[in-house]
Protein backbone atom coordinates (compact mmCIF):
# COMPACT_ATOMS: atom_id res chain seq x y z
CA UNK A 1 0.00 0.00 0.00
CA UNK A 2 1.46 3.47 -0.88
CA UNK A 3 1.89 5.61 2.22
CA UNK A 4 -0.75 7.99 2.73
CA UNK A 5 -0.54 10.05 5.59
CA UNK A 6 -3.55 12.33 7.30
CA UNK A 7 -2.96 12.69 10.94
CA UNK A 8 -1.93 10.51 14.12
CA UNK A 9 -5.11 9.09 14.33
CA UNK A 10 -7.25 9.58 11.12
CA UNK A 11 -5.15 6.54 8.47
CA UNK A 12 -5.57 5.67 5.04
CA UNK A 13 -6.79 2.10 4.54
CA UNK A 14 -7.84 2.06 1.02
CA UNK A 15 -6.19 0.62 -1.93
CA UNK A 16 -5.21 0.63 -5.60
CA UNK A 17 -6.77 -1.07 -8.58
CA UNK A 18 -4.32 -1.15 -11.32
CA UNK A 19 -5.48 -4.26 -13.57
CA UNK A 20 -9.53 -3.02 -13.54
CA UNK A 21 -9.84 -2.39 -17.75
CA UNK A 22 -12.98 -0.14 -17.38
CA UNK A 23 -14.12 1.98 -14.35
CA UNK A 24 -17.78 1.47 -14.35
CA UNK A 25 -17.57 -0.27 -17.16
CA UNK A 26 -17.11 1.92 -19.66
CA UNK A 27 -14.18 4.87 -18.86
CA UNK A 28 -10.85 3.44 -19.67
CA UNK A 29 -8.48 4.07 -16.82
CA UNK A 30 -4.77 3.72 -17.90
CA UNK A 31 -3.32 4.69 -14.41
CA UNK A 32 -5.83 2.80 -12.69
CA UNK A 33 -7.93 3.83 -10.04
CA UNK A 34 -7.68 4.29 -5.83
CA UNK A 35 -10.56 2.70 -3.45
CA UNK A 36 -10.36 5.29 -0.49
CA UNK A 37 -11.13 4.27 3.21
CA UNK A 38 -10.33 5.86 6.11
CA UNK A 39 -10.39 4.61 10.04
CA UNK A 40 -10.62 7.25 13.14
CA UNK A 41 -9.03 5.44 16.01
CA UNK A 42 -10.49 7.49 19.29
CA UNK A 43 -12.10 6.57 22.60
CA UNK A 44 -14.05 4.95 19.51
CA UNK A 45 -13.36 3.62 16.34
CA UNK A 46 -15.19 4.68 13.03
CA UNK A 47 -14.50 2.92 9.55
CA UNK A 48 -15.56 5.64 6.83
CA UNK A 49 -16.62 3.58 4.66
CA UNK A 50 -15.42 0.42 2.66
CA UNK A 51 -14.03 -0.43 -0.72
CA UNK A 52 -14.33 -2.58 -4.05
CA UNK A 53 -14.76 -6.05 -3.52
CA UNK A 54 -11.83 -6.71 -5.72
CA UNK A 55 -9.67 -5.37 -3.34
CA UNK A 56 -11.23 -6.70 -0.78
CA UNK A 57 -8.27 -8.76 1.56
CA UNK A 58 -6.07 -5.69 1.27
CA UNK A 59 -8.64 -3.83 2.33
CA UNK A 60 -9.08 -6.07 5.68
CA UNK A 61 -5.46 -6.41 6.37
CA UNK A 62 -4.79 -2.86 6.02
CA UNK A 63 -7.60 -2.17 8.50
CA UNK A 64 -6.36 -5.07 10.65
CA UNK A 65 -3.05 -3.18 10.83
CA UNK A 66 -4.53 -0.15 11.57
CA UNK A 67 -6.36 -1.37 14.42
CA UNK A 68 -3.45 -2.98 15.85
CA UNK A 69 -6.14 -5.28 18.14
CA UNK A 70 -8.81 -2.96 18.47
CA UNK A 71 -12.44 -3.41 17.39
CA UNK A 72 -14.04 -0.97 15.52
CA UNK A 73 -17.25 0.73 17.01
CA UNK A 74 -18.89 2.44 13.72
CA UNK A 75 -18.72 1.86 9.61
CA UNK A 76 -20.02 5.51 8.20
CA UNK A 77 -21.49 4.71 4.88
CA UNK A 78 -21.25 7.58 3.04
CA UNK A 79 -22.44 6.36 -0.30
CA UNK A 80 -23.66 2.89 -1.95
CA UNK A 81 -22.38 2.01 -4.56
CA UNK A 82 -20.52 -1.18 -4.92
CA UNK A 83 -16.76 0.20 -5.15
CA UNK A 84 -17.08 1.89 -2.05
CA UNK A 85 -19.91 -0.52 -0.34
CA UNK A 86 -19.10 -3.92 -1.85
CA UNK A 87 -17.55 -4.93 1.93
CA UNK A 88 -20.56 -3.59 4.75
CA UNK A 89 -21.23 -7.64 5.80
CA UNK A 90 -18.43 -8.87 5.33
CA UNK A 91 -17.18 -6.06 7.88
CA UNK A 92 -20.67 -6.54 9.81
CA UNK A 93 -19.98 -10.25 10.45
CA UNK A 94 -16.29 -9.36 11.24
CA UNK A 95 -17.53 -7.20 13.67
CA UNK A 96 -20.81 -8.11 15.47
CA UNK A 97 -21.08 -5.48 17.97
CA UNK A 98 -20.43 -2.40 15.01
CA UNK A 99 -22.65 0.16 14.39
CA UNK A 100 -23.73 1.16 10.70
CA UNK A 101 -24.36 4.84 10.06
CA UNK A 102 -26.28 5.97 7.37
CA UNK A 103 -29.20 8.09 6.16
CA UNK A 104 -32.74 7.35 6.12
CA UNK A 105 -32.47 6.12 1.98
CA UNK A 106 -28.98 4.03 2.81
CA UNK A 107 -30.55 1.61 4.67
CA UNK A 108 -33.16 0.27 2.03
CA UNK A 109 -30.65 0.58 -0.63
CA UNK A 110 -27.83 -1.39 1.84
CA UNK A 111 -30.82 -4.06 1.68
CA UNK A 112 -31.46 -4.32 -2.10
CA UNK A 113 -27.58 -5.53 -2.52
CA UNK A 114 -27.23 -7.43 0.65
CA UNK A 115 -28.86 -10.32 3.05
CA UNK A 116 -28.07 -9.02 6.37
CA UNK A 117 -30.13 -8.16 9.57
CA UNK A 118 -28.86 -5.21 11.54
CA UNK A 119 -31.35 -4.91 13.41
CA UNK A 120 -30.75 -2.99 16.70
CA UNK A 121 -27.44 -1.66 14.40
CA UNK A 122 -28.23 0.86 12.72
CA UNK A 123 -27.73 4.89 13.23
CA UNK A 124 -29.86 6.88 11.23
CA UNK A 125 -28.84 10.30 10.72
CA UNK A 126 -30.05 13.76 9.07
CA UNK A 127 -28.77 17.09 8.27
CA UNK A 128 -26.56 18.40 10.67
CA UNK A 129 -26.29 15.24 13.20
CA UNK A 130 -23.39 14.43 15.11
CA UNK A 131 -21.01 11.29 16.19
CA UNK A 132 -18.98 11.73 18.76
CA UNK A 133 -16.03 9.67 18.91
CA UNK A 134 -13.82 10.83 22.15
CA UNK A 135 -12.18 13.98 20.59
CA UNK A 136 -13.45 13.52 17.17
CA UNK A 137 -16.65 14.54 16.27
CA UNK A 138 -18.25 13.76 12.74
CA UNK A 139 -21.17 16.05 11.60
CA UNK A 140 -23.07 14.48 8.60
CA UNK A 141 -24.27 16.81 5.48
CA UNK A 142 -26.70 15.29 3.12
CA UNK A 143 -25.64 15.65 -0.54
CA UNK A 144 -28.41 13.80 -2.21
CA UNK A 145 -27.89 12.95 -6.09
CA UNK A 146 -24.01 13.73 -6.00
CA UNK A 147 -24.54 11.45 -7.49
CA UNK A 148 -26.69 8.93 -5.92
CA UNK A 149 -29.90 9.69 -3.91
CA UNK A 150 -28.12 8.27 -0.20
CA UNK A 151 -24.76 10.38 -0.51
CA UNK A 152 -23.57 12.41 2.46
CA UNK A 153 -20.30 14.03 3.61
CA UNK A 154 -18.87 13.84 6.60
CA UNK A 155 -16.96 16.26 8.28
CA UNK A 156 -14.62 16.25 11.23
CA UNK A 157 -14.80 19.09 13.43
CA UNK A 158 -11.47 18.62 15.24
CA UNK A 159 -8.74 18.12 12.58
CA UNK A 160 -11.45 20.09 9.91
CA UNK A 161 -11.48 17.00 7.43
CA UNK A 162 -14.23 16.69 4.90
CA UNK A 163 -15.25 13.12 3.63
CA UNK A 164 -16.22 13.98 0.42
CA UNK A 165 -17.67 10.55 -0.49
CA UNK A 166 -17.27 10.61 -4.78
CA UNK A 167 -17.24 14.27 -4.63
CA UNK A 168 -13.34 16.13 -5.29
CA UNK A 169 -12.52 12.19 -6.94
CA UNK A 170 -10.50 11.39 -9.96
CA UNK A 171 -9.40 8.61 -11.46
CA UNK A 172 -5.55 7.00 -11.32
CA UNK A 173 -4.35 4.73 -8.72
CA UNK A 174 -2.26 7.00 -5.73
CA UNK A 175 1.12 6.77 -7.11
CA UNK A 176 -0.08 7.97 -10.76
CA UNK A 177 2.13 11.01 -11.70
CA UNK A 178 -0.15 12.98 -13.69
CA UNK A 179 -1.87 16.63 -13.84
CA UNK A 180 -5.28 16.22 -10.89
CA UNK A 181 -7.23 18.60 -13.09
CA UNK A 182 -7.18 16.42 -16.54
CA UNK A 183 -8.23 13.10 -14.81
CA UNK A 184 -10.58 15.06 -12.24
CA UNK A 185 -12.44 16.81 -15.06
CA UNK A 186 -12.66 13.74 -17.06
CA UNK A 187 -14.21 11.97 -13.45
CA UNK A 188 -16.49 14.86 -12.94
CA UNK A 189 -18.10 15.25 -16.03
CA UNK A 190 -18.61 11.67 -17.23
CA UNK A 191 -20.16 10.50 -13.74
CA UNK A 192 -21.04 13.37 -11.84
CA UNK A 193 -21.62 16.18 -14.92
CA UNK A 194 -25.17 15.56 -14.64
CA UNK A 195 -25.91 16.95 -11.39
CA UNK A 196 -24.29 20.47 -11.47
CA UNK A 197 -27.30 21.96 -9.19
CA UNK A 198 -26.77 19.69 -6.63
CA UNK A 199 -23.03 20.05 -6.12
CA UNK A 200 -23.49 24.02 -6.03
CA UNK A 201 -25.87 22.98 -3.43
CA UNK A 202 -23.43 21.00 -1.38
CA UNK A 203 -20.59 23.76 -2.18
CA UNK A 204 -22.75 26.33 -0.67
CA UNK A 205 -23.01 24.15 2.74
CA UNK A 206 -19.22 23.85 2.31
CA UNK A 207 -18.04 27.42 2.12
CA UNK A 208 -19.62 27.10 5.96
CA UNK A 209 -16.99 24.47 6.99
CA UNK A 210 -13.29 25.41 7.98
CA UNK A 211 -12.17 22.89 5.43
CA UNK A 212 -8.08 21.85 6.02
CA UNK A 213 -8.32 18.86 4.21
CA UNK A 214 -10.51 16.74 2.01
CA UNK A 215 -10.51 12.92 1.65
CA UNK A 216 -12.53 11.46 -1.29
CA UNK A 217 -13.35 8.08 -1.86
CA UNK A 218 -11.11 8.50 -5.43
CA UNK A 219 -7.99 9.62 -5.89
CA UNK A 220 -5.13 12.06 -3.50
CA UNK A 221 -6.16 13.58 -0.58
CA UNK A 222 -6.10 17.15 -0.91
CA UNK A 223 -4.08 19.27 1.58
CA UNK A 224 -3.02 22.54 0.01
CA UNK A 225 -4.51 25.18 -2.35
CA UNK A 226 -8.02 24.12 -1.38
CA UNK A 227 -9.10 27.22 -2.61
CA UNK A 228 -8.29 25.79 -6.53
CA UNK A 229 -10.07 22.57 -6.33
CA UNK A 230 -13.23 24.42 -4.84
CA UNK A 231 -13.08 26.52 -7.43
CA UNK A 232 -12.40 24.05 -10.17
CA UNK A 233 -16.06 22.60 -9.03
CA UNK A 234 -17.81 25.80 -8.50
CA UNK A 235 -16.76 26.35 -12.49
CA UNK A 236 -17.75 23.00 -13.38
CA UNK A 237 -20.59 22.38 -11.37
CA UNK A 238 -22.24 25.69 -13.04
CA UNK A 239 -21.33 24.35 -16.25
CA UNK A 240 -19.35 27.53 -17.13
CA UNK A 241 -16.83 27.07 -19.92
CA UNK A 242 -13.11 26.34 -17.76
CA UNK A 243 -10.88 27.65 -20.19
CA UNK A 244 -11.27 29.81 -23.47
CA UNK A 245 -10.80 27.69 -26.81
CA UNK A 246 -12.76 25.30 -29.71
CA UNK A 247 -13.13 21.23 -29.44
CA UNK A 248 -13.64 19.91 -33.15
CA UNK A 249 -15.11 16.75 -32.87
CA UNK A 250 -15.43 14.63 -36.19
CA UNK A 251 -17.17 11.65 -37.35
CA UNK A 252 -15.63 10.22 -40.89
CA UNK A 253 -16.69 7.61 -42.38
CA UNK A 254 -13.49 6.91 -45.11
CA UNK A 255 -11.42 10.14 -44.34
CA UNK A 256 -12.98 13.02 -46.02
CA UNK A 257 -15.02 14.26 -43.11
CA UNK A 258 -11.77 14.04 -41.20
CA UNK A 259 -9.70 16.24 -43.61
CA UNK A 260 -12.48 18.70 -43.01
CA UNK A 261 -12.54 18.99 -40.18
CA UNK A 262 -8.15 19.34 -39.72
CA UNK A 263 -8.86 21.81 -42.29
CA UNK A 264 -11.24 23.72 -39.80
CA UNK A 265 -8.35 23.96 -36.97
CA UNK A 266 -6.31 25.00 -39.06
CA UNK A 267 -8.40 27.79 -40.22
CA UNK A 268 -9.37 28.48 -36.52
CA UNK A 269 -5.84 28.77 -35.97
CA UNK A 270 -4.79 30.95 -38.36
CA UNK A 271 -7.42 33.21 -37.32
CA UNK A 272 -6.29 33.03 -34.04
CA UNK A 273 -8.25 30.85 -31.59
CA UNK A 274 -6.17 30.63 -27.93
CA UNK A 275 -7.06 26.71 -28.08
CA UNK A 276 -8.31 24.44 -30.69
CA UNK A 277 -8.20 20.28 -29.35
CA UNK A 278 -9.31 17.94 -31.96
CA UNK A 279 -10.81 14.36 -31.62
CA UNK A 280 -11.82 11.45 -33.38
CA UNK A 281 -15.02 10.41 -32.22
CA UNK A 282 -14.67 6.87 -33.94
CA UNK A 283 -11.56 6.36 -32.35
CA UNK A 284 -10.41 8.43 -29.42
CA UNK A 285 -11.60 7.88 -25.97
CA UNK A 286 -15.16 9.25 -25.54
CA UNK A 287 -14.96 9.90 -21.96
CA UNK A 288 -12.18 12.68 -23.05
CA UNK A 289 -14.22 13.90 -25.34
CA UNK A 290 -17.03 14.70 -23.41
CA UNK A 291 -14.54 16.07 -21.09
CA UNK A 292 -13.30 18.81 -23.69
CA UNK A 293 -16.85 19.41 -24.36
CA UNK A 294 -17.23 21.07 -21.39
CA UNK A 295 -13.95 22.53 -21.14
CA UNK A 296 -14.11 24.80 -23.92
CA UNK A 297 -16.47 27.30 -24.48
CA UNK A 298 -17.05 26.56 -28.70
CA UNK A 299 -17.09 23.84 -30.37
CA UNK A 300 -17.38 22.55 -33.92
CA UNK A 301 -18.89 19.34 -34.82
CA UNK A 302 -18.53 17.81 -38.46
CA UNK A 303 -19.97 14.58 -39.02
CA UNK A 304 -20.57 11.77 -42.14
CA UNK A 305 -24.62 11.30 -43.40
CA UNK A 306 -25.17 8.10 -42.76
CA UNK A 307 -29.12 6.12 -42.93
CA UNK A 308 -30.53 9.65 -43.45
CA UNK A 309 -28.98 10.62 -40.26
CA UNK A 310 -25.53 11.20 -38.40
CA UNK A 311 -22.93 8.71 -37.99
CA UNK A 312 -23.63 7.03 -35.00
CA UNK A 313 -20.52 8.06 -33.25
CA UNK A 314 -21.59 11.80 -33.45
CA UNK A 315 -25.19 10.62 -32.45
CA UNK A 316 -23.46 8.50 -29.18
CA UNK A 317 -21.29 11.96 -28.47
CA UNK A 318 -24.20 13.95 -28.61
CA UNK A 319 -26.64 12.05 -26.66
CA UNK A 320 -23.82 11.42 -24.16
CA UNK A 321 -23.46 15.56 -24.10
CA UNK A 322 -27.55 15.69 -23.24
CA UNK A 323 -27.52 13.12 -20.45
CA UNK A 324 -24.72 15.06 -18.47
CA UNK A 325 -26.72 18.19 -18.95
CA UNK A 326 -24.12 20.15 -21.59
CA UNK A 327 -25.41 23.70 -21.99
CA UNK A 328 -23.84 27.69 -22.28
CA UNK A 329 -21.66 26.91 -25.47
CA UNK A 330 -21.47 27.90 -29.05
CA UNK A 331 -21.44 25.36 -31.65
CA UNK A 332 -20.81 25.54 -35.25
CA UNK A 333 -22.27 22.25 -37.71
CA UNK A 334 -20.40 20.68 -40.94
CA UNK A 335 -21.97 17.87 -42.48
CA UNK A 336 -21.09 15.61 -45.22
CA UNK A 337 -22.60 13.57 -47.63
CA UNK A 338 -22.43 12.38 -51.58
CA UNK A 339 -25.97 12.60 -52.56
CA UNK A 340 -28.55 14.05 -49.47
CA UNK A 341 -26.73 15.36 -46.54
CA UNK A 342 -28.81 15.38 -43.70
CA UNK A 343 -25.92 15.19 -40.74
CA UNK A 344 -26.07 18.79 -39.91
CA UNK A 345 -29.92 18.55 -39.19
CA UNK A 346 -29.64 15.85 -36.97
CA UNK A 347 -26.90 17.66 -35.16
CA UNK A 348 -29.25 20.48 -35.02
CA UNK A 349 -32.15 18.93 -33.82
CA UNK A 350 -30.24 16.97 -30.93
CA UNK A 351 -28.44 20.16 -30.11
CA UNK A 352 -31.68 22.24 -30.37
CA UNK A 353 -32.45 19.74 -26.91
CA UNK A 354 -29.68 21.14 -24.68
CA UNK A 355 -29.85 24.89 -23.06
CA UNK A 356 -28.47 28.01 -24.00
CA UNK A 357 -26.78 26.23 -26.76
CA UNK A 358 -25.98 29.08 -29.48
CA UNK A 359 -25.69 27.46 -32.85
CA UNK A 360 -24.29 29.10 -35.74
CA UNK A 361 -26.56 30.17 -38.36
CA UNK A 362 -23.90 29.01 -41.36
CA UNK A 363 -23.70 25.42 -42.23
CA UNK A 364 -20.68 23.99 -44.79
CA UNK A 365 -22.28 21.21 -46.34
CA UNK A 366 -19.53 19.32 -48.04
CA UNK A 367 -20.13 16.79 -51.12
CA UNK A 368 -18.45 13.61 -50.65
CA UNK A 369 -14.68 15.28 -50.98
CA UNK A 370 -13.36 18.35 -49.72
CA UNK A 371 -12.83 20.67 -52.34
CA UNK A 372 -10.96 24.29 -52.87
CA UNK A 373 -14.61 25.62 -52.92
CA UNK A 374 -15.35 24.99 -49.76
CA UNK A 375 -12.66 26.78 -47.80
CA UNK A 376 -14.10 30.59 -48.38
CA UNK A 377 -17.56 28.98 -46.63
CA UNK A 378 -14.86 26.79 -43.84
CA UNK A 379 -13.61 30.74 -43.20
CA UNK A 380 -16.82 32.34 -42.89
CA UNK A 381 -18.49 29.76 -40.70
CA UNK A 382 -14.89 30.26 -38.44
CA UNK A 383 -15.07 33.51 -38.14
CA UNK A 384 -19.15 33.79 -37.64
CA UNK A 385 -17.77 30.80 -34.14
CA UNK A 386 -15.25 33.15 -33.38
CA UNK A 387 -17.55 36.18 -33.04
CA UNK A 388 -19.52 34.29 -30.72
Amino acid sequence: MKDVTITDNIVYIGADDKDLDLFESQYVIPNGVSYNSYVILDEKVAVMDTVDARRREEWLGNLEQALAGRTVDYLVVSHMEPDHAANIQVLAEKYPDMQVVGNAKTFPMLQQFFDIDLTGRTVVVKEGDTLNLGSHELVFVMAPMVHWPEVMVSYEKSEKILFSADGFGKFGALDAEEDWACEARRYYFNIVGKYGAQVQALLKKAVNLDIAMICPLHGPILKENLGYYLGKYETWSSYQPEDEGILVAYASIHGNTKKAAIKMKEILEAKGAKKVAITDLSRDDMAEAIEDAFRYDKMVLAAATYDGGVFPCMEDFLHHLKSKNFQKRAVALIENGSWAPMAAKTMKGLLEQMKEITICDKVVSIKSALKEAAIPEMEALADELLAK
